[in-house]
Order: C-alpha cells, then structure tokens, then sequence
C-alpha cells in the first residue's frame, strides 16, 4: 500500500577545530530546544581564561599531565561560551595533550547545553566511537540528552539501556521521557518511569501527568493506576484535578465502574469540584452494565450537591432504562427534563426510536418521528436508519422505501452507518449495487449535482461507474467524499473483493482523507475471513500509527473470525491482549467465544468462560445467557438449561420468546415434553406469543427424533395460526425431507406416555388457534415408498417458496437427493443454482463430494474439490476431512497423507474421526512407520487414538520389529492409562524376549502383573 512519505535531506556543515581532528558532516535534523545565548567575554573573563591556560601549559611543560587534564576539564566545565571550550581543547591538543574521557564528557555536556548537539554527535562519532574508546557513564548520559535533541530516539534509547541503574541521571532520564512522550509511546515511557524510581530518580508532577493522561488515553488502565498510587504514595506528589480526571474518564470509557466510584469520592474528599460531564459519566457507566438503581444514585447525588443536570445527562438515563425495555421509567425522565426546562432534542428521540425499534416496537418508534416533525424538530439521518432497518426486518418493504425517500425528500445525506445496515438487507452479491445508490444520494443532496448527467459510458461496469462519481464527489467536498469512499469500501470488502478495497483506501488516504475506524474495521474483517491474520494485525499497527486505536468492533470481528475457524487459541489469545492492554472485553466478545465453546461440546470451558466474564466485571445481557440455556440444550443438560434460565430471571433479566424457545427446546430434546409444557405455559402467562422461530424449534426437534407426523401437524398449526413460515422453518423442513429419505423406521405413533405430553404441547400451542382449516401436509400411508415420495413432494413444495433461489434450501435439496441416491438429480440441482446466481459453498461441495465417495466414484470427488478452488471457495475443514476419508476408503492412502500435509499449511487440523480412519487404514495395509507418525500426530494434537487402533498399532509394530516405536506406544498407553489387550501384551512380550531386552519384558509383565491382580 503506497501512503506519501517525507523525504529529509542531509545538510553537511564543516569545520576544522584542531590538528588531531577531520571534517565531519552532521544532520541538520533542527534542534528539540532553542540554543542557549553565546556569552561574549568580558576583560575579566578574558584575563582568568588566558591565566588557567597559562596554568595549564605549566603543568604540561612540568610533565604533570594528569593534573593538566583535570584543569582543563574544569576550564571546559566553567567557560561562559562555546568558543571558549573550543580554543581550550585547542590550546592543549596542540601541545600534544589528548583528552581524557572525564574532558571529553565536560565538552559534551557544554555543546548539548549550549544548544549544539549536530557539533556534539559528530565529535562523539570521530573521536570516541571512531577510535573505539568506550565511553563512560557521563558521557552517555550527555549523549542520550543529545540524541533525543537531534529526534534520534532509538539511539538514545540503546544507549540508555546500556547504562547501570546507579549511572543514570536526570537530565538523560527526562530526555527520553519527553520525546517517547511525543512519540505517544506512553506504554515504554512508564516502563522507564518505574525502573528509575527504583534507583530514587524521579522527575516532577508535569511528568507524571502527561504519563497518567496518555496511559488512560491508550487503554493501559492498570498501568496509568500504578503511576497515579506511585505518583501520591511514593514520591509524595499531589495528583492535580487534570490528573484525577484523566484517570476518572479512563476507568469510565474502559468499564471499570467499582475503581471509577472510588476515585470519584475521592475527587469528592480532596475538595475538588465535580462537575456534570463527570457525574453524566459516572451514569454512563452504570446504565451501560443495566445497573439502573446506581445510576439512578449518582442522578439524586448529582442533584442534591446542587449540580444541574444537561439534556446528555437526561438522555443518557432515558437510553438506560429503553435499553432495557423500561420505557414507562424512560418517559418519566423524559417529563423531568421537560420540567427542568429543556426541550427533548433530535439525539432525545433518537435514543427512544432505537430502543423501540430494537424491541421490535417499530409502530411505537414510527409514531414518535412523527412526533418530531410535528413539534418542528428535523429528524437526522440516524432517525431514519434505525426505523428503516427496522422495517426491512419487519419485511414491511413498501413503508422501508417510503422512508427512505422521505428522508432524501428532506435533503439529508445518507451515512456510512445507513449503508452498511441497508447492504445486509440486499443479497448476496449486490453490495455495489447498494453502494451505487447511496453515492447517488451523497451527489444530489450533499454536492449538488445530479450523478445522471455524468458521461457514463454504455460499456463501463459498475465499478467504474462508481469510480467517476467518486471522483467527483472528491472534487465537490472532500468530506463527503470520506464518507463514499468508507462506503465503497465496505461494499468491497463484503463482497471479498479485498485487492479493490485497498487500492481505493491507497486512493482515500492520497487525496487526504484520513480513513475511520469503521473502513479499518471493514478491512481487518474481510482480511480474517480470508484468513490472512498476519496482515490483518499489520493494518492494525498502521492504523494506531495513524492515531486510530482499535475497539471492541475490532477485537470482536478477529475473535469471531478464529472461533468461526475454530481456532478457539488464538482466539483466547486476543481476549488476553485485550486484558494486557487494559481493555475490558464486552459482553459480545464473551459471547462469541462461549458460543463457539458450545458448538464444539467444550461446556466445561464454556462454563469456566462465562464465570471469567462474571469475575471481570462483565454483567451478562439475555443474548449471553441465551447461548449457555442453548449450549446446554443442544448438550442434553436440559437440567442445567433450567437452572440458568431461573437465574437469568433472578438477575432481573426479562425473558424474551427466544429465551423460552432456547430451553423449550432443550427440554423437548431431552424428552422432558411435560416440563417443556410448563415454561411454554409461563411464556404465554408473561403475554409473549409462540412465533416462528419456537414452532420452527418444535418442529426440528420432532423431525430429529423421527416423530414426522407430529411435526408436520405444528407446520399445519402454524399456518392455522397465520404463522408465515420463514426461510429457517423451510430449511428445518427440508432436513427433515432428507431424514425421511435416510430414516429406516416406519411412519408410526410413539409410546402412549409420549403422546399425552405432545397432546398437551399441541393443545397450549392452540389456544390462539384462528383458523380451522384442512391439513395440507400429510402421507397417504406409512409405506417407504409412500414415505419417500411424501419427501419428494415436499422438496419440490419448498422449491416454489418465495425464498428461493436460496443457497441453503438448494443443499437440502441437494442432499435430500443424495439421500435418495438419486445422484444425477442432485448434480442437476447443483448447476441449477448456479444458473440461479446462487454459488455453491462448501456445504454444497461437501454434499456431493460425499455423495460420490459413497457410490465409491472417488475420480468424481476429486473433480469437485478441484472446481472447489479454481472457483476461489476455499475448501474448509470439513471438506478435507471427507476427502480424506474417502481416499482412505479408495485405498489411495498416500494421496490421502498428502492431502493431510496440505491441511495443516491451510491451518486446519484433521478431526478425530479422520486421524483415526488413516491410522486404521495404514495399519490394515501394514505400513507400520506412516501408522506410527500418524499417531505421534494426533497425540501433539492432544487427540486420543481409539484403543483398538493402539493395540493394532503395537501389534503390527512388533510384528515388524520395530522396537524403539513400540515402546513409545506401550509407553503412551500406560501414561494415558490404558492397558494393551492381553493378547496384544503377550506379542509384546515375545518380541521384546526374542530381542535379547529382558529389561523390558520385566517391566512389561510387572505392569501386567500389577493390572490383572487388582
């Protein structure tokens, strides 16, 4: 990436100041500092300076040459001017006299002082470096003040950590101080604050308070915390309100609420004035972690010291309590800031807009932007986002589009943050498309001109279209363009086009657009999922050069990308620089991780997740706890799920129907339908309506167990119900066609038990039953083939759904047929979709690569994951996984090792399942040392062989005398705490006696001894 670079040049200056010196050439980097005056001699001066020089020369003449040095060091040390210094170095190089070290350090230090370090470096280059004398203390300590001077701080840094800690002294101490100060680089600056206390070298409270300020300001709280104690307790300096603040609004913008209260009734103690952006923090805080009584507590405090309330204070307390679906206790603050005198403003309504529309309460939101038009209020361009978004999930189209071109009606200019919730509204594929539209409004109602009366040219694409009417939005407002260009990014990158992306960012940053957070954001997510990790963490070095610092966005996008990969380590990793750097992760970042815990059955972990965000002060939303009640369910711990859910409600977190449907669920797996029965009975009491996304949970769940009849009896409910079934419910019903296709049981009825509780679940599902309508969904007998076609029918049903051409209904289709092996349909489907516009993905090739491994047509399999990336879908780790298997099944076992070579550069490790198919094939084909490494693998993997493949593995190994490695796997068994067969221990024993090692053999038929006495 091409950003502008300045160029310094070298300036050389020359000058010849004695015999045993040459010209040097120096920087002509400016000076930190302004020079000190030259002080012009006076007759009195002159006088004394030619008597020490007389001295001098005496001394010299009398052989007494170390006092001759020690004079003239003081002569250097106390001469009013440069020159001076000169004409006495002068003066006794040209009788023959070097200069001592202690001379030279005196020399150094007047040159820095007097405001010449170029002259200093280069006589330090020459004279001590050059002749490879090694200076001493003093005159590194002189060198480091002048390097810092001269901007060379990497130097001066190298030769400051040269020195011991007793060698250092202020003047140098606070030199690098000052410029790691300028460079921003506070985290370095602190390390050398805490090693120079230790040694009793401290520098003065305008340190410790541009220290204190830049530590919070870059997130290093606990840092900025050990400097503000070190600063009062050790050192006895009185932090200044600066300071106090600085700490206060660190800790705040962090989370950190218990460390940010005590500091703020300490402020309070030290008779300090608290003011209003300090108190509307405080509650910012707590209305961040819903702790609304405590911030309600701060709100009476604030009043009762008689400090008045602004609108931010009001809103941020209406925002708290919307948030969490209080709006009864919203509209009362609302009315208090009214009778303070304040009229609610745009951000006011705002704050309530969203959090309507966030409860899905878009009616309630639409009524209040009327509200402001009618009270004369212009609703901005965050207004109409929120309610337009809203109403694109609604799937209420018509009055989406209205909005938005009410809002262009009114002349506002579309946003970055407008864009990007529009674009995941848009398919697939069209996110330039969206772009086009949004730059389209930027031109008419930000620059003033129309964007169709730009010469386009009827053969340009899209792309390029975009580019000229980039070019002159950049012409027109620069600003404007910096929203464009984010925007065009961001489409870019959704759309993986990630070499575009950076090529317009090169373009942004040329024409002195300084590019935001969110088109950094932009980057690193489309760098992760492409899996390029490495540059992803070097874009985010440039962007904190360019003084942009990552968020919780950022870290949350890299966590969610390695949990996706399911490299839960590196993941743990990034949470644990975030703690490093005193970043407290939110909620979120918790939640993707101990989603991706649960999805790989790690509840263990998940559990001890979930107890770390507790202890560091995180306090779990209902989506956090709605990923355990789920993890747990999906884990068969509907126990569990139960229990968290009743803490869920003791933890005043209001359940909402998903909360329900996640333990619903759990329970109905688990075949706890009564007490599933219960909580659908607590839901409907608590007056939330069975939706979709619970009947679609039903009618998995019964379709998983085979219960087929029954679960189409809740589809037939649903629609009775005017339940418009979704693109999920359509997929669950596909997949259950495919089990149908697969299942070897009988259509029939279940135990009477059973029955009763799904009678009960029906009849609590229909008690707001509108419609008595005839099913439409059902088999004429319990046949197979009755069964089979039903399935069929069913797929072909789903097919004439408004959803598609969709990816995932197309692989269920695709594997509904798989199933029915009727593999040529399946393939027929698969270039169907793509004639569709809808490009296959790895499922997709997964399915058919599987479909052909069985019909043992390995060549085919082949094929595809060759089409896989020469059609750039990256083949992930369930792809290899079923090739692997499929080449074992072939008998092509080294194609089959080489695939697992190429698995591991792509950063994917094999799954348990295919490490123990290749250890089982090589074994069967008794190749013993590809056997043996396969097994060491999967061990460094931490991945147990199956014991039967152990002790096929000991037994081939003895077979073919290979000892060494079969001591390893005996070895690895008893460590692991598993005994060979006894068969297995006998061949074990003969070998190992033929082979002369009644050593072994000793040890071995103790071991047996020992296990088959107990």
């Amino acid at each position: 990436m091409l950003f502008l670079s300045m160029i310094k040049k070298r300036l050389l200056s020359r000058r010849h100041f004695f015999k045993t010196w040459r010209a040097v050439a120096t920087s002509a980097a400016l000076p930190l500092e302004t020079p000190y005056a030259t002080v012009s001699s006076t007759p009195t001066h002159h006088n004394s300076f030619t008597l020490s020089l007389t001295l001098t020369e005496q001394l010299i003449n009398r052989g007494l040459l170390s006092s001759a040095q020690k004079l003239i060091q003081r002569i250097i040390s106390q001469s009013s001017s440069v020159s001076d210094a000169i004409s006495a170095v002068n003066f006794v190089t040209s009788r023959g006299l070097d200069l001592d070290l202690s001379s030279y350090a005196a020399l150094f230090k007047k040159l820095v002082q007097s405001g010449h370090p170029k002259l200093a470096y280069s006589l330090y280059s020459d004279n001590i470096i050059g002749r490879g004398i090694d200076p001493d203390p003093s005159i590194v300590n002189s060198l480091v003040v002048c390097l810092c001077k001269l901007g060379k701080l990497e130097e001066a840094v190298v030769l400051f950590d040269r020195l011991k800690n007793d060698s250092c002294e202020k003047p140098a101490f606070s030199a690098i101080v000052r410029q790691l100060f300028v460079q921003e680089r506070f985290l370095d600056a602190f390390h050398y604050f805490v090693r120079m206390n230790n040694i009793s070298v401290n520098l003065g409270c305008w340190y410790y308070n541009v220290l204190v300020e830049g530590l919070c300001h870059k997130g290093y709280l606990q840092e900025a915390i050990q400097m503000f104690d070190l600063m009062r307790e050790r050192i006895g300096l009185l932090p200044t309100l600066h300071s106090y603040k600085s700490l206060f609004y660190g800790l705040c913008k962090q989370g950190w609420v218990l460390e940010a209260e005590s500091l703020f009734g300490e402020i309070e103690s030290q008779c300090f004035f608290v003011d209003r952006k300090m108190y509307t923090s405080l509650i910012n805080v707590y209305c961040k972690d819903k702790k609304m009584k405590m911030a309600m507590r701060v709100y009476l405090r604030m009043l009762k010291k008689g400090c008045k309330p602004d609108c931010y204070t009001y809103n941020t307390l209406i925002h708290g309590f919307a948030k969490m679906g209080l709006f009864d206790q919203s509209w009362v603050i609302y009315n208090q800031m009214i009778d303070q005198g304040m009229q609610p403003g745009v951000v006011t309504y705002h704050v309530m807009m969203s959090n309507y529309c966030w409860k899905g309460k878009v009616d309630c939101a639409s009524m209040l932007l009327r509200n402001m038009v009618s009270n004369n209020l212009v609703p901005n361009v965050h207004c109409y986002t929120v309610l337009i978004t809203s109403f694109y999930k609604k799937n209420r189209l018509m009055e989406a589009d209205e909005l938005y071109k009410s809002m262009l009606t009114g002349g506002l200019v579309p946003d970055h943050i407008l864009f990007f919730k529009l674009m995941k509204m848009y398919p697939k594929g069209h996110e330039l498309h969206a772009a086009l539209i949004i730059m389209n409004a930027i031109a008419l109602n930000g620059c003033g001109f129309d964007p169709l009366s730009l010469p386009v040219s009827a053969t340009e694409d899209l792309q390029q279209k975009i580019e000229l009417l980039i070019g002159e939005i950049a012409k027109s407002n620069l600003s404007l363009a910096k929203v464009a260009f984010t925007i065009l990014i961001s489409a870019l990158c959704e759309a993986g086009k990630l070499d575009i992306a950076l090529h317009f960012m090169d373009k942004m940053v040329n024409l002195g657009c300084r590019p935001l957070l969110f088109t950094y954001n932009s980057l690193v997510k489309c760098l992760s999922q492409e899996g390029c990790f490495e540059d992803a963490k070097s874009l985010l070095d440039l962007m904190q050069d360019q003084g942009i610092f990552p968020d919780q966005a950022t870290y949350l996008i890299i966590i969610n990308e390695h949990c996706k990969r399911g490299d839960l380590a590196s993941a743990f990793d990034i949470l644990d620089q975030m703690v490093d750097r005193g970043m407290k992760p939110g909620v979120a970042i918790y939640d993707c991780i101990i989603g991706s815990l649960c999805r790989e059955k790690r509840m263990f972990e998940a559990e001890n997740m979930f107890i770390r965000m507790l202890e560091s002060g995180v306090d779990p939303d209902e989506i956090v706890y709605m990923t355990m009640i789920n993890g747990y369910s999906k884990n068969g711990r509907a126990v569990e799920a139960h229990q968290l859910f009743e803490k869920m409600i003791e933890d005043s977190i209001r359940p909402t129907s998903y909360s329900y449907t996640a333990l619903i669920g759990g329970l109905m797996k688990k075949n706890m339908t009564d007490k599933g029965c219960m909580y659908l009975d607590r839901m409907l009491g608590d007056g939330l309506v069975p939706n979709v996304v619970l009947y679609t949970s039903l009618i998995n769940n019964f379709l998983r167990k085979g219960e087929f009849e029954f679960a189409f009896r809740l589809v037939d409910l649903m629609d009775r119900n005017q339940i418009e079934l979704d693109l999920i419910t359509y997929i669950a019903l596909v997949s259950g066609a495919c089990r149908i296709l697969t299942s070897r049981k009988r259509w029939c009825s279940t135990k009477r038990g059973s029955e009763r509780a799904r009678e009960m679940l029906f009849q609590l599902l229909r008690r707001r039953c509108l419609i008595l309508r005839e099913r439409n969904l059902r088999v004429s007998d319990g046949s197979p083939e009755a069964v089979k076609c039903f399935a069929l029918k069913l797929m072909q049903k789903v097919k004439e759904t408004r959803f598609m051409p969709n990816l995932y209904l197309y692989n269920g289709i695709i594997s509904g047929f798989r199933e029915a092996d009727r593999m040529q349909d399946a393939i027929d489907h698969f270039e169907l979709m793509q004639k569709d516009g809808v490009c296959p993905n790895q499922v997709t090739f997964t399915i058919l690569m599987g479909g052909h491994i069985k019909a043992g047509e390995i060549d085919h399999a082949i094929g595809l994951f060759n089409k896989m990336n020469a059609d750039y879908c990256c083949p992930d780790r369930v792809v290899y996984n079923v090739l692997v298997k499929g080449l074992c099944q072939a008998g092509r076992l080294l194609e089959a090792l080489s695939l697992l070579h190429t698995m591991h550069k792509r950063g994917f490790i094999p799954s348990k399942a295919t490490y123990d198919n290749l250890l089982a094939h090589f074994c069967a084909c008794y190749l013993c040392i590809p056997a043996f490494k396969i097994f060491e693998e999967m061990l460094s993997h931490n991945i147990e062989p199956r014991q039967y493949c152990h002790n096929w593995l000991l037994c081939i190994l003895c077979e073919q005398k290979k000892l060494r490695e079969a001591y390893i796997v005996f070895d690895t068994m008893i460590q692991r705490g598993k005994s060979p067969f006894l068969s297995t221990k006998r061949l074990l024993l003969e070998t190992f006696s033929k082979q002369g090692d009644h050593d072994f053999s000793f040890i071995t038929q103790d071991d047996a001894c020992n296990r088959y006495s107990r």
